[in-house]
């Protein structure tokens, strides 16, 4: 029988694997078709994904998957900044087994980067960042890194990011290296730039103003009106045009 953790961590997973983009709605009745539960058991998994800050409801929409802001996005970036490196500081010391563990992550992307999977590849580059947790020895931040992942990694689908998944694979290696000669500050000092990287990647633009279509309506008669220009990036989905979930999940 299914579980509202095993739903729930279905979800974040798809989420880690680029499957399920920000904004995607979650519709109740078809996620207790897809998992052979009831109402009851998807929606209690949907509130603790809510309490957890991926996904968000509304009273007459339903449940979705978040779309982060620009300053959600940079506090996520600040969050997993000061976890990650501090984590690193405070338990640096890795031994054999936690290494072998790592380079085995490590392996497993590399062959996802030559493989066509891309959710694969997606999910094991974000989820390096939990194995090193939970190999440094703290659960409970690995729990927390990896809903920070996940939103850092729907915060790259909307946001577009430039950031290469081999170079991405390339600074994890050199993370690990650091750790297996013992240098703990060098390799805080590769995780903070890692990170850093990732966040400098992101196309955040300028913040778009909500008001901007009625601002421009309500402007006094006589007012030139700015010139609008289309960019094929900029087009979007009908919103009725929803994606399966059975095959994103």
């Amino acid at each position: 029988m299914v579980s509202a953790t095993d739903i729930a961590q279905r979800i974040v997973e798809a989420i880690l694997a680029q499957r399920l983009a920000p904004g995607t709605r979650l519709g109740e009745q078809n996620l207790s078709m897809l998992f052979d539960c009831s109402r009851t058991l998807v929606r209690e998994a949907l509130v603790r994904l809510a309490a957890r800050g991926i996904v968000t409801v509304s009273a007459r929409r339903g449940w979705y998957v978040v779309q982060p802001s620009h300053d959600e996005a940079r506090e996520a970036f600040e969050a997993r900044r000061v976890i990650e490196t501090g984590l690193i500081r405070s338990n640096g010391k890795v031994d054999k087994a936690a290494l072998k563990k790592l380079r085995q992550h490590i392996r497993q992307e590399q062959a996802a980067l030559n493989g066509a999977d891309v959710g694969q590849r997606s999910y094991l580059l974000g989820d390096f960042h939990v194995c090193l947790a939970e190999c440094l020895g703290n659960q409970l931040l690995a729990e927390t890194l990896r809903d920070f992942t996940a939103r850092t990694t729907l915060i790259a689908m909307l946001y577009q990011s430039t950031h290469d998944a081999v170079q991405s694979c390339a600074e994890h290696v050199q993370i690990v290296e650091a750790l297996e000669r013992g240098d703990v500050a060098a390799a805080e000092q590769l995780m903070a730039a890692h990170i850093g990287q990732v966040q400098a990647a992101l196309r955040l633009g300028a913040p778009t103003d909500p008001l901007a279509d009625l601002r421009e309506a309500l402007a006094p008669l006589g007012t030139p009106r700015p010139r609008k220009t289309t960019r094929a990036s900029d087009k979007t989905p009908p919103p009725d045009r929803e994606p399966y979930l059975g095959a994103l999940l």
